[in-house]
């Protein structure tokens, strides 16, 4: 790109930190250091607040970068992401959003333990959030590199590693410092911004081909080098039966996952009812929707007027197809509207991934310190060292993620988080519904359930096409793939629901009715519920 691209671009990148580093420095002056503010705000968030919040959190670097150029590549297939990653919301809001406000305090584990032995249960479901948050994680890292890449050049590879760098380093400072509070207010302003951003270059898409959509969709599948393929289903995930399995097993972890994600499950706490956080899922779902209608949009509009071509040239996953739509709507290379586009819609995508990583590493940290050690460590230690702890375990998972993301540079982001959201719908997801609704689930068909889903979806993952044997692979200098899908939902989901049944069956301790009716009341009347 351009110096005056570079430019204005890194000016719109500097004011948006420096105006998020004022929210955590203001909300760090006036935190009180307990437990309850820097997990969950002091509970004082609105519902359409808490909704904005949601909807920052979920819209990541993977829906704006990461969709629009799967659809870019690959039309209708790539579609299917936007609508299952809305589809999901569905499932959040008729299943677990009101009963887990009503259950739980901090995290997924206050909600299975509520009912069970907590010590095993506890040290399950931290182990299993931490695993999903760095796997989502290593998405937004993917994600902000491929974007600076661009902006310096495309192929600076010393860049995308000090991008990466640089984010964990942010996001390390934001959760340490401004805890859920200031993580909320990120995520309100960059949901704002990335509204706007999308909106602007839908309506330009659209004013481009005078509200023919269908004369948009031509033009796309013209410039796709496929035809009509492009919009007919299989480009991607059509043929053989493995490329059948796959995207049902696609389908399968983006439907069920959103509910077992921890950084969107951390959300409903931030409000002070169950009435609250159903109604935050309700304006998050209005948010969402429209922006996955967006991308859509923003997808076939970069294959119309960029061309799957010169995407792919830009980067093979497509993680760029939305910024070279922004120069093409603004007037093209060199001109000044194409500069101020492109700057403007690579602030906001740099805005996203700032603010889902401090929402991701906050609730990842949060079941390190929660969950973890205050499972393991001495009686008699005061609340404040639990707060400490979490605010340690946000530099490591840092630490971890960027490692990760360095390795990981050339995945598309929408790729990666859809096995965060396999192993979410696998380890998390079984073991929350078990507990909310199945009077006789036991404490060894809880731990049973997160490690019968987390160890094979981690195992098959390894194994997979995704670390090894294709030239597209993690490694594809060598070959131990054995599970031929990309995604392990299609096995790991049902294997962590029959793990789950299997343990509370064979469990030689019979389940506790008294806590189960006390559970029970309490998530559906939200008695008691803190």
């Amino acid at each position: 790109m351009s110096g005056n691209h570079q430019t204005l671009a890194l000016l719109l990148f500097s004011a948006f930190i420096a105006v998020t580093l004022a929210i955590t420095t203001w909300v760090s002056r006036n935190r009180h250091g307990s437990a309850e503010e820097f997990y969950a705000g002091g509970r004082l968030f609105s519902p359409m607040e808490n909704g904005f919040a949601i909807a920052g959190d979920y819209m990541s670097a993977a829906s704006f970068l990461g969709i629009s150029g799967l659809i870019a590549l690959f039309g209708y297939d790539g579609m299917l992401y936007s609508v299952g990653f809305l589809v999901a919301w569905l499932v959040v809001l008729l299943l677990v959003a009101e009963l887990v406000r009503n259950c739980g305090r901090f995290t997924l584990a206050d909600v299975v333990a509520a009912r069970m032995t907590e010590r095993p249960v506890r040290i399950a479901a931290g182990i299993s959030s931490v695993t999903v948050s760095v796997l989502y994680l290593v998405a937004q890292m993917v994600g902000a590199g491929s974007l600076v890449a661009l902006l310096l050049g495309g192929t600076s590879n010393a860049a995308r590693s000090w991008t990466v760098i640089g984010v964990g380093a942010l996001m390390v400072i934001y959760v340490s410092f401004g805890g859920m509070r200031a993580t909320t207010w990120i995520q309100i302003v960059k949901a704002v911004l990335l509204m706007m951003g999308a909106t602007v270059l839908t309506v330009l898409v659209l004013v481009h081909f005078h509200g023919n959509v269908n004369g948009l969709l031509t033009s796309a599948a013209e410039r796709s080098g496929h035809g009509l393929k492009f919009l007919s289903p299989g480009l991607k995930y059509g043929g053989s039966w493995t490329a059948r399995f796959d995207f049902i097993s696609l389908g399968l972890a983006l439907v069920l996952g959103t509910a077992g994600l921890p950084h969107i499950l951390s959300r409903f706490y931030t409000v002070p009812t169950a009435r609250a956080a159903r109604r935050s899922v309700v304006w998050s779902i209005g948010l969402i929707g429209s922006f996955y209608l967006m991308t859509i949009v923003l997808g076939f509009g970069a294959a119309a007027l960029v061309g799957s071509a010169d995407v792919r040239a830009s980067n093979p996953a497509g993680n760029t197809a939305v910024p070279l739509l922004a120069v093409v709507l603004g007037g093209g290379e060199g001109s000044a509207g194409g500069t101020i586009l492109f700057a403007v819609v690579a602030a906001v995508a740099f805005a996203t991934i700032l603010a889902v990583v401090a929402g991701i590493t906050l609730a990842s940290s949060a079941s390190v310190a929660h969950d973890l050690y205050a499972s393991l460590r001495r009686p008699g230690r005061k609340q404040h060292s639990e707060v400490t702890v979490a605010r340690v375990a946000a530099a490591g998972i840092g630490v971890a993620a960027i490692a990760l993301g360095l390795v990981a540079q050339d995945l598309n982001v929408a790729f990666l988080v859809a096995l965060a959201f396999a192993v979410a719908a696998s380890a998390n997801l079984p073991v929350l519904l078990y507990s909310l609704f199945w009077r006789n689930f036991t404490t060894r068909g809880a731990v049973w359930s997160v490690y019968g889903g987390l160890i094979p979806a981690l195992l098959l993952v390894l194994l997979s096409p995704v670390v090894s044997g294709s030239p597209t692979s993690l490694f594809p200098g060598v070959d131990f793939q054995f599970f031929p899908l990309e995604n392990p939902g299609l096995v790991s989901v049902p294997l962590g629901f029959l793990a789950g049944w299997i343990g509370t069956v064979t469990s030689p301790e019979p389940p506790d009715a008294a806590k189960h009716a006390e559970t029970e009341v309490r998530a559906l009347t939200g008695a008691g519920a803190v």
